[in-house]
């Protein structure tokens, strides 16, 4: 049964169709953040970037490298939509992709480790066996069918993703109506649309139809008699958070997504008129079967347990923010703070107020008001800046924060020193006051 369902051969144009619209997105990605600014106000102007703990070595490149950087990844998307050295392109762009995922959180955003994911995925499947040039240039690689499992993984990758969007949307601040009511306020501004969206209606539309939007596309995507429905409603979905929000490439890789959905004929028919249907059926079971099942149950396990983490750690992850990242939890709170930090010298009792605008940029003084790791990292860079200058220091915070525009209630212990503290990724961090936002 295992064997008929992952190697079962079927049409691969849902496959071949998503590869073309994949690099063409990674293309749009990576240029995009050359000439939106991107690249300039998150990696170039700042004099550092706040990384992942642990990934300290990942600094942006110097002077103005990183438009090179972004450049070449823009050229591996195009080689990735055209086929050609697909493997060694796809590598290489998941290689370039994760290294600047992981070198900065001040542009947060879920897009950007699902990006991650999926390049990760695409190195290993069969996407350049038709239209494309490596069969051009070798056409003994033509293949019209693939094995079930390329199609299946991306539906539980995207059954993970929706379900825990739609869970994590299940807290008073939502159901309420108070975060969405809050988005459509930040966007009165906005040329044309701008006062539509803050009709009534329009937060009760974001807070429940995102819930079940989340909850329920991937059943109706993949139950035929709801699938054209489903279809259509995304696409309204989709476009109204590209334009509402400006998510990036998020809503049109989302879309890119139906290909899995609707029969390969279909899609065949649509997109690959050319192409020979593949109707029989065989299953072929590979001598790479142990690996294939070892593997993706191990990724899968470890997709289910990462967003649910933060409920074996203390307190409540809005405040904390710990078990936030790789959650899948999208644009659920609003968060402001301010922060005062003060240096003082262990040898005189001597107190150095901190000018944040000496150090860092606009997003990057919101993270250090607001993001727990992202204040114990810059105490820790400013620890390591006082000491090449022969100075030993204490490095103290006075953090308040306002969540879902709440009161502003203090985050940060007055009396801990956090350039002794030590980090523990797997513990909850005591110098964290407890949160009011349960009472």
């Amino acid at each position: 049964m295992l064997n008929k369902f992952l190697f079962k051969h079927i049409d691969n144009s849902a496959l071949i169709v998503f590869r073309i619209i994949f690099g063409l997105l990674c293309f749009l990605e990576s240029v995009g953040a050359i000439f939106t600014g991107w690249v300039k106000y998150t990696l170039i102007d700042p004099k550092f970037t706040f990384n992942f703990i642990g990934f300290d070595f990942l600094q942006p490149l110097p002077g103005h490298w990183m438009y090179v950087y972004y450049a070449i990844m823009g050229c591996f998307g195009l080689l990735i939509m055209l086929g050609y050295k697909y493997r060694l392109s796809m590598i290489a762009f998941t290689l370039m992709w994760t290294a600047t995922y992981l070198m900065q959180k001040a542009s947060y955003n879920n897009h950007y480790y699902l990006l991650c994911l999926l390049s990760g995925i695409m190195i290993f499947l069969p996407a350049n066996k038709y239209a494309s040039l490596d069969v051009k240039l070798n056409p003994s690689i033509k293949q019209i069918s693939m094995p079930n499992w390329c199609k299946w993984i991306f539906v539980i990758q995207l059954l993970i993703l929706y379900t825990y969007a739609s869970i994590a949307k299940w807290y008073p601040d939502w159901i309420d109506l108070t975060v969405p009511t809050q988005l459509m306020k930040n966007k009165i501004n906005y040329p044309i649309i701008g006062e539509a969206l803050q009709h009534p209606f329009i937060p009760a539309l974001v807070g429940y139809g995102g819930i079940l939007y989340d909850g329920l596309i991937i059943p109706f995507l993949l139950y035929k008699p709801t699938r054209k429905l489903a279809f259509f409603g995304s696409i309204f979905f989709h476009l109204f958070n590209s334009i509402v929000f400006g998510v990036g490439i998020f809503p049109y890789l989302a879309l890119g997504f139906s290909v899995f959905f609707f029969s390969p004929k279909t899609i065949r028919n649509i997109f690959l008129k050319q192409k020979p249907f593949y109707q029989e059926h065989k299953v072929i079971v590979p001598n790479y079967k142990p690996a294939l099942v070892g593997i993706a149950s191990v990724y899968f396990i470890v997709q289910l347990i990462l967003p649910i983490r933060h409920h074996f750690l203390k307190d409540n992850v809005l405040w904390t923010e710990e078990g936030h990242r790789l959650s899948w939890r999208m644009m659920l709170r609003s968060k402001n703070g301010f922060a005062l930090y003060k240096v003082v010298d262990k040898h005189t009792n001597k107190a150095t107020t901190i000018n944040l605008d000496h150090y860092l940029s606009k997003k990057q003084k919101r993270l250090v008001t607001t993001k727990p790791d992202a204040i114990w990292q810059f105490a820790q860079r400013l620890k390591q800046e006082f000491l090449s200058n022969g100075q030993d220091v204490s490095v103290f915070v006075d953090c308040k924060v306002s969540v879902n525009g709440r009161p502003f209630v203090r985050l940060v212990d007055l009396n801990t020193d956090l350039a002794s503290v030590q980090w523990e990724p797997f513990k909850h961090s005591d110098w964290l006051l407890p949160s009011q936002l349960d009472k």
